[in-house]
């Protein structure tokens, strides 16, 4: 049966649109989707529209870059060992390459450590101190991670090696580590004006902040680490993922190119959907199954031949990794399934033996998105668990484990995606204390998926026009959702087509106007289609270019019927 989501439809601001509309000569339906994504002044929408380098943040703005920036000149000048460490997800792995490529170029080469997801997990390593002193190591710079290891800095510190801390992730706390500095846009001391860059977009203001430059050419890595890790694609972040795709469409790294060949969307337009369903998963499952060594040698590569075997090497990992995601996601749907009542627990925690601990994050997010509540899946084991959840729009996962931390043995992450550790015989008390806090937190609204609606629409409202104006509204991703729109009433023109992959294909018309909608997964929704007096659509509207013709077509996200 169909479930329908809730809709929630903007309110209409009808002077600020006619303001927007009038100075920025595009039409009220875009103006009020700008309102809808928090923008209340021409300024502001001008800044959003053109999204240009004019408007990137000056790098030094943020607490502590000056006296990294002396320190790594410092290690430039007297060829000191310098060991970057990083995390070894999408976002940490493409920070690693940029700052190895960028110091590289400044004439520093340099030393490297991705810890191993499984046997060591993340964060700097219980050995980090014994592999700075055996190389030799002066300056230890870790890129997405770093802000909680007090311990292995003060050590460090103790030895005589610095440490530089590049991150972006939650404080736990206002205590923070003995580094010589921390360069993170969550710290409350620190100034810079936007908090939501990814780690490699903090380490792109570092490398910024070296070079004197814009490094425009790096911004390939920049965006592949931003839309992996879901931040908003608001401010800096916009700027960064607009330009980036666009280079990263003709990129001219070995690497990047024999992982875009291999995925078979060479010579295709990319969009941010690219990043996250087929590259994104790509470069993130050597470090799920194995080391993330192989996706950062694939970024570095600088022969053909070379690329060609990492990105191979990384095909096989991902057809590994798919498999045993679908085996964990299938024990976990048995698991809920049998043990878990939806009217006591308003997140969902399961655990099982022997599951991978590579994939927790996205069997999590899918469990999130199947049922719409926080969905936390541990991997259980005799000593340690892990654990990595995934949230829903209105509970601030990083926050509810904050108030749970006596039953964890450490966490760490964002609103919406978490890692991390707890002994067995905690898990039961854990998932009680983190539902009581559901309970108090989350509404039986909360809990039922809806669809934010930018606008009600008429058919004769869409024209090629108003798709060119919304089209400069991308990329779309977090923070910025592709529009939605909302029209009631319309009939149905002709037989529904069944196409491949559930697809279902209609004409719909409202008596003057006629479009053709698409629905993926829709199929099952034919005979409902056909049963119905009218139909009400939720659609985003696009230009369907086929055998050199354009038109325009609605993708359906939601039928409701009359």
């Amino acid at each position: 049966m169909h479930s329908h989501k809730i809709l929630r439809i903007a309110s209409k601001q009808a002077s600020l649109q006619d303001n927007l509309s009038k100075e920025l000569k595009i039409s009220k339906i875009t103006s009020q989707v700008l309102i809808n994504r928090g923008i209340s002044s021409v300024a502001q929408a001008e800044e959003f529209l053109s999204a240009n380098f004019s408007y990137l943040l000056d790098p030094f703005s943020f607490k502590g870059m000056h006296k990294a920036v002396e320190r790594i000149h410092q290690a430039i000048k007297n060829k000191d060992k310098v060991l970057i460490f990083g995390d070894y997800d999408v976002d940490g792995v493409t920070s690693v390459a940029l700052l190895k490529s960028t110091l590289r170029h400044l004439g520093l080469e340099t030393l490297h450590y991705m810890p191993h997801r499984i046997k060591e997990g993340y964060g700097l390593t219980e050995n980090i101190l014994s592999t700075a002193k055996d190389q030799n190591v002066k300056l230890v710079i870790t890129v997405d991670c770093g802000t909680s290891n007090h311990r292995q800095i003060a050590e460090l510190k103790a030895h005589n090696i610095d440490t530089i801390v590049i991150d972006h992730h939650e404080l736990h706390d206002e205590n923070l580590p003995v580094a010589l500095s921390i360069i993170n846009p969550k710290l409350k001391a620190c100034e810079y004006k936007y908090r939501d860059l990814a780690g490699v977009g903090v380490v792109y203001k570092l490398c910024q902040a070296l070079s004197a430059k814009h490094l425009k050419e790096d911004l390939d890595l920049v965006t592949l680490g931003t839309i992996a890790d879901v931040v908003p694609l608001t401010g800096e972040n916009r700027i960064i993922v607009k330009e980036g795709l666009n280079l990263l469409s003709k990129t001219k790294r070995p690497g990047l190119r024999a992982l875009i060949e291999g995925a078979g969307i060479k010579n295709k337009k990319f969009g941010t959907t690219v990043v996250s369903f087929i590259l994104g998963p790509r470069l993130n499952a050597s470090g799920r199954m194995s080391s993330a060594e192989t996706s950062l040698n694939l970024l570095m590569s600088s022969s053909v031949s070379e690329a060609e075997e990492f990105a191979s090497e990384i095909e096989k990992h991902n057809r590994v990794r798919q498999k045993t995601e679908a085996k964990i996601m299938q024990e976990a749907e048995d698991i809920i399934n049998k043990e878990i009542n939806f009217k006591d627990h308003k997140v969902i925690v399961v655990a099982k033996e022997d599951w991978h601990q590579g994939v927790l994050g996205i069997v999590a997010s899918k469990l999130a998105d199947r049922f719409y509540r926080p969905a936390i899946v541990i991997s259980l084991s005799e000593e340690l668990c892990k654990g990595s959840g995934r949230s829903i729009k209105n509970f601030h996962l990083f926050h509810a484990l904050g108030e749970c931390k006596e039953l964890l043995h450490a966490f760490g992450g964002h609103a919406h995606a978490v890692g991390l550790t707890i002994t067995r015989d905690s898990i039961n008390d854990f998932r009680e204390s983190i539902n009581r806090l559901a309970h108090d937190k989350l509404s039986l609204e909360d809990l039922l998926p809806s669809l934010d609606v930018d606008m009600e629409l008429s058919l004769s409202d869409l024209n090629e026009r108003l798709i060119s104006e919304l089209e400069n509204l991308e990329p779309f991703g977090a923070g910025n959702p592709e529009p939605l729109f909302y029209t009631r009433a319309l009939a149905l023109k002709g037989e529904p087509q069944s196409l491949a992959r559930e697809t279902l294909k209609f004409w719909v018309s409202d008596g003057k106007s006629s479009f053709q909608v698409i629905g993926f997964g829709m199929n099952n929704l034919r005979s409902s289609l056909m049963q119905a007096k009218s139909v009400d659509l939720v659609y985003t509207v696009r230009m369907d270019n086929w055998m050199d013709e354009s038109s325009v077509i609605l993708e359906a996200r939601d039928i409701f019927f009359g």
